[in-house]
């Protein structure tokens, strides 16, 4: 795969790129001034005895946690990949010569939960807190940064993963898929844009970073809002005719919903059996096991465009993924679905934290949660093959008040075409102006 590169035909903002990766970013007075804020920010959340946390010798410990048992939102593949990542390290002799203990936590989709796994984080002196999965950021990261835990890679469901001076995101969250999408569809040939989303404040804004992606093309928005709860398919029958409109060439829809929304919507969709509109959504609202549920080569969802953080499931990037998960299931463990998000981005996150731990301990610097933090802010990049060169130094802080942790603003184009998730075009394209409410580069 060639890193940042756009394919000819592709999207007309100006963003293509040398195969060698993303360019370095200019620095200005608004970054350098955002990117101070979590740093002062960090200094004095961590400026206490637990700002230490992490034992200098015997195991390397860290936590992942994510809801299971609970319904929709359930990821018990979070967990297992963790799990099974800490088998394979240790197998191969552990890390810095010293083995990793993963602890795994159920946080219940709930705040208590959550509050539970980050005490347990913080009484076992774990180094850090990696790849997880919650909805209760502003619940959580406190509690982690009273105790001077680095938050690594987690899913970006909560703006507190994008503000705090200890989260150290992986990807863009939906603010960068739906920015991402409506760019992907403008070089479609799109001219109206219909956005399904969540009626809640996070919806609202998508629908001013869509609006901002699109604003140069003069491409028509329609904001369409679903009702977190209490809908069927028949109740989002009046929903779906307001995205799809009257169906004409040029119209599209895309989708930024949670799982089991996308499925009702679908259901309402195909009902409906619009002929002309175009349909899209974000990885994560539509995985492969929801076009494989519905109907795969005939799914409503075929030939549907789709933006993500990462390379589609079926790249051989994800082949050392796909082989953990296979030896996993092999030595009897739970079934890990490697084309599930937030699997991806648990294997990134703690791709990240080996590798980091590895500099730390080359440099001879104490392996505590303290090291890797200040690994982490040096601005060395880190390399995982499924993403653009990641880093968190003060000059790849976004210059915004509400997520300056969001420094990896890159997406990918996506497709589904005969059933299946497959590249639409190669590299990863940057939509950091459209978060930043700039202009499309030239």
């Amino acid at each position: 795969m060639s890193r940042g590169t756009v394919a000819p035909g592709g999207d007309s903002s100006g963003s293509r790129r040398a195969a060698a990766g993303p360019p370095p970013r200019r620095r200005t007075a608004a970054a350098a001034a955002a990117a101070l804020l979590p740093v002062v920010l960090a200094a004095s959340a961590c400026g206490g005895p637990a700002g230490a946390s992490g034992a200098e010798s015997g195991p390397l410990t860290v936590m992942t946690w994510a809801p299971d048992g609970t319904g929709s939102v359930d990821r018990p593949g979070v967990t297992a990949l963790a799990e099974q990542l800490g088998r394979e390290v240790n197998a191969k002799g552990g890390r810095a010569g010293r083995q990793l203990k993963v602890l795994t936590c159920n946080e219940h989709n709930t705040a208590a939960g959550v509050t539970d796994c980050a005490h347990r984080a913080v009484e076992a002196h774990a180094i850090a807190v990696v790849g997880s999965y919650s909805q209760f950021g502003d619940t959580f990261m406190p509690l982690l940064e009273a105790a001077g835990i680095p938050y690594l890679g987690g899913f970006g469901v909560s703006g507190a993963e994008f503000s705090s001076p200890l989260s150290y995101p992986v990807a863009g969250g939906t603010p960068t898929l739906i920015a991402g999408s409506g760019r992907q569809l403008i070089a479609a040939g799109c001219r109206t844009i219909a956005l399904v989303r969540p009626d809640n404040g996070n919806g609202d804004t998508l629908t001013r970073y869509l609006s901002g992606a699109v604003a140069q093309s003069g491409v028509k928005v329609t904001d369409v809002k679903v009702p977190e709860k209490g809908l069927d398919a028949g109740g989002l029958a009046p929903l779906v005719q307001k995205a799809v409109g009257e169906d004409r060439a040029g119209g599209c829809v895309t989708m930024a919903l949670g799982p089991e929304q996308t499925l009702l919507l679908l259901d309402a969709y195909r009902a409906l059996a619009p002929r002309r509109t175009q349909l899209a959504s974000v990885v994560g609202s539509v995985q492969q096991a929801a076009i494989d549920s519905t109907g795969g080569a005939k799914s409503p969802l075929n030939g549907s465009y789709a933006t993500g953080w990462f390379p589609p499931a079926s790249a051989k990037v994800w082949d050392d993924l796909r082989t953990t998960a296979g030896d996993a299931a092999g030595s009897g463990g739970k079934p890990i679905d490697t084309s599930d998000l937030a699997v991806q981005t648990t294997w990134v996150a703690y791709q990240t934290f080996l590798q980091a731990v590895d500099r730390v301990s080359s440099a001879g610097q104490p392996l505590t949660a303290k090291g890797l933090r200040a690994q982490l802010d040096s601005g060395d990049t880190i390399d995982t093959g499924a993403t653009p060169p990641l880093s968190w130094g003060q000059s790849d802080m976004l210059p915004s008040a509400e997520s300056p942790r969001l420094t990896n603003t890159w997406v990918t184009f996506q497709q589904v075409k005969a059933g299946k998730l497959t590249e639409q075009q190669s590299g990863f394209i940057d939509v950091r102006w459209v978060l930043t409410g700039g202009k499309p580069p030239q």
